[in-house]
């Protein structure tokens, strides 16, 4: 992980953390798997538990320097930049859009990237825990902003790997696509898998059923954003959530992914039997 911290506007507190943070770092790792580890330490250092959530220190997780290295982790990390370049792209060539929420997009990079590729957007960050570096990077956009509470309606929402750290993903969703304009889009990224101890297992269903859940509350799969690892949805309505189906609905998904996570390497070579019969020769 190749990250100067002392080349970086931080004040001597924020980089002696990170400065020891990246000692940690094991050199035989993929930089991907040694920045998870890195936040699962701080998960532990903090007593933070993902089945019994003490929120008081899930907040001081997350208002940790080890989220200050990720975003630096994610600017010169390829992949990352890729799906990021994807969905800056797609936002930065829509006539249709003015105005970005980006949901949880701490760092910044994104809202960098859209306001670089098309200056006349307007991009409002949502995000409880910024750091004053994150605040400090967007200081030459002034189309660009961070929020602490959503006021108004936007053209597009984007949330990527958000929905997985919190306790109630649904009832977030539902925020998130109130937060849209009927007809507008949420471009929506998720990892509802157990790569890291601050992604909770309640959400692990939803890897399965989210898309289930998007058309239940009212949104139309546009589909995969190319070159990212997002899907475009579009809501198509104002009518609200009918709470009582969905929360019966989560139940029965819930109660049936231990069962599909049982089953699925038996599954693995019948779907690709089936694809394979279904191909043109």
């Amino acid at each position: 992980m190749n990250i100067n911290c002392s080349d970086l506007n931080l004040n001597q507190a924020v980089k002696n953390e990170i400065s020891q943070l990246l000692k940690l770092v094991e050199h035989n790792k993929d930089d991907l798997e040694n920045i998870w580890q890195l936040m699962d330490m701080v998960w532990d250092e903090y007593g933070c538990n993902n089945k019994k959530l003490n929120w008081g220190n899930i907040d001081k997780f997350y208002s940790h320097p080890v989220w200050l290295l990720n975003g630096l982790f994610v600017e010169q990390h390829a992949l990352s930049m890729q799906h990021r370049n994807a969905i800056s792209d797609w936002i930065a060539n829509k006539s249709s859009i003015s105005k970005i929420l980006d949901y949880g997009g701490g760092f910044g990079t994104l809202a960098r990237l859209i306001a670089d590729k098309n200056p006349s957007l307007l991009v409002d960050i949502y995000e409880p825990h910024p750091s004053d570096y994150s605040k400090q990077k967007i200081s030459d956009y002034p189309q660009i902003r961070f929020i602490s509470n959503i006021k108004k309606k936007y053209d597009v929402l984007v949330s990527t790997d958000v929905l997985e750290h919190v306790p109630d993903p649904l009832k977030t969703f539902e925020k998130m696509i109130l937060a849209v304009k009927n007809d507008g889009c949420l471009i929506i990224a998720n990892n509802f898998f157990p790569v890291i101890k601050c992604h909770l297992p309640q959400t692990f269903h939803l890897r399965y059923a989210f898309n289930v859940f998007a058309k239940l509350m009212g949104l139309v799969i546009v589909g995969p954003l190319e070159g990212s690892h997002a899907t475009i949805f579009r809501k198509n309505n104002n009518k609200p959530v009918n709470w009582p189906v969905v929360r019966l609905l989560e139940k029965v998904s819930k109660g049936l992914f231990p069962l599909i996570e049982f089953l699925k390497p038996g599954l693995r070579p019948i779907c690709r039997l089936v694809k394979h019969e279904n191909t043109p020769s």
